[in-house]
């Protein structure tokens, strides 16, 4: 079979052996070509040329009879099938090529959005455990089988683990066999529950079980019986060590109104300063401290629990008064006049931080007794601190997941985020006594001057 290449001269132009008008016919097996004549029924007649005939018929183009257009020539002018061959293979024009398969994928993916989405391409939720792909809710919390059947096997089996190292190791996808106790401490710190693990292996039982779908840290009310306080014997602990309320009593024989408020303020914190050392050696655990690291902890951290006991006794929020004493109050005029607006501003954001989680008495207790071993200070025994924090820790976990079961991980984030603006306080409590002490416009009992300098040392 002959493959013709019809080459056509533009306008009655010279050129090739054939002379004008004359087209080649290239043969297949690389021969010269045969003239033949331009009345020849297989060529095409210049008299029947369209606008876009030297567009379609320049010398590099290869004719394609589906596409060229005989609508004008007649019959004479079509060509014959037995000899053309028809170049089905080579390339569409210009105008219907893509640039690259990118473009053809856009397009096909503007037409059908919704076919050329795939599931491998939605993101992944993680394990809160491990970190690893998690294949599901289970017990409460998003994680991943091999977590919730450790989780299980636990439960079920009343496991109870030791950390042979600080209760603080590190569990992620490569590491979570490591230490089999603080997987454990993760599970719960994460939110999982005790009372999803069917001890009885109640058919349907896990239906009761199952997250809200506005917020994955809410669930739903379980029927379950409610855990009692007084099972958690850290919290009956610190019930039974609560320190006497104070009274101020200023003296009112002085008429100096600023030296007044700021001498009643300087013997409150001396006699809170006592009372809080009584109350720190009665926390279970804490006597058990080395007596160097007990008073570390003290002179590292008594500016934050007397900021968070006054923070306390303080709310609302929208009185912007702080009660130092029953019968001693503070509001920002009188804090500006003693030059205290900056420790007034800090602690008066704390007030607003614990009303808005709305703390209750007995979770402010714990976070009181967190706050003396949330300390940053170098001892002699850190994994002495450590264990009594993690016991700290657990006995606020506890009594928030017993009080609010439907937003119990939502109410402990909330509650351990107040220790920064805590810290902050702190740092503007410490400035503006080392000022007053300074200036000596009043006399500061020993006890307050020595903790309050001890950081200097």
């Amino acid at each position: 079979m002959l493959i013709i290449k019809v080459c056509m001269m533009s306008g009655g132009g010279s050129g090739g052996e054939g002379g004008p008008g004359v087209g080649h016919i290239k043969q297949e097996d690389g021969g010269y070509p045969t003239p033949i004549p331009t009345n020849h029924p297989r060529v095409r007649q210049p008299s029947c040329s369209s606008p876009n005939t030297t567009a379609l018929y320049s010398p590099s183009t290869t004719a394609i009879p589906s596409e060229l257009d005989y609508s004008e020539c007649g019959d004479e002018a079509q060509p014959s099938p037995k000899h053309m061959k028809l170049f089905t293979d080579s390339p569409p024009s210009p105008d219907r090529q893509f640039c690259s398969s990118t473009t053809s994928m856009a397009s096909d993916s503007a037409n059908t959005p919704s076919e050329s989405l795939r599931d491998d391409d939605a993101p992944k939720r993680l394990c809160l455990v491990c970190g690893n792909i998690a294949s599901g809710f289970h017990y409460g919390v998003a994680s991943c089988e091999a977590c919730k059947a450790f989780f299980k096997r636990t439960i079920q089996g009343n496991i109870e683990y030791t950390c042979p190292a600080a209760n603080d190791c590190e569990i992620n996808k490569r590491r979570r066999k490591a230490c089999q106790a603080c997987r454990f401490h993760k599970c719960l710190r994460v939110g999982m529950l005790k009372e999803g693990v069917r001890l009885d292996r109640v058919r349907g039982g896990r239906q009761k079980y199952r997250r809200t779908s506005d917020s994955p840290f809410s669930m739903h009310q379980m029927p379950v019986k409610k855990a009692s306080l007084e099972d958690i014997k850290l919290l009956a602990s610190l019930r039974a060590c609560v320190p006497e309320s104070l009274l101020a009593m200023p003296d009112p024989t002085v008429s100096d109104t600023d030296y007044l408020t700021i001498s009643t303020l300087a013997d409150l914190y001396d006699r809170e300063l006592v009372s809080t050392i009584g109350w720190a050696k009665q926390i279970p655990g804490f006597t058990e401290l080395a007596l160097n690291d007990q008073m570390r902890l003290l002179q590292s951290t008594w500016g934050e629990i007397l900021t968070l006991g006054l923070a306390y006794r303080s709310m609302p929020a929208h009185a912007h008064t702080l009660h130092f004493a029953h019968d001693f109050t503070i509001d920002e005029k009188q804090a500006r006049e003693c030059n205290a607006t900056e420790l007034f501003t800090q602690v008066l954001g704390v007030v607003e931080r614990l009303e808005q989680c709305s703390i209750n008495r007995e979770e402010f207790l714990l976070l009181k007794a967190l706050v003396l071993t949330n300390s940053d200070v170098r001892l002699q025994d850190n994994q002495a601190l450590q264990r009594l924090r993690q016991n700290i820790l657990q006995a606020l976990h506890d009594t928030v997941a017993t009080q609010r079961l439907r937003d119990g991980v939502v109410q402990m984030q909330s509650l351990l985020l107040c220790l920064p603006s805590l810290r902050a306080a702190d740092a503007a409590l410490r400035r503006y006594w080392l000022s007053v002490r300074h200036q000596g416009a009043v006399p500061m009992n020993k006890l307050f001057v020595e903790m309050l300098e001890s950081h200097m040392r």
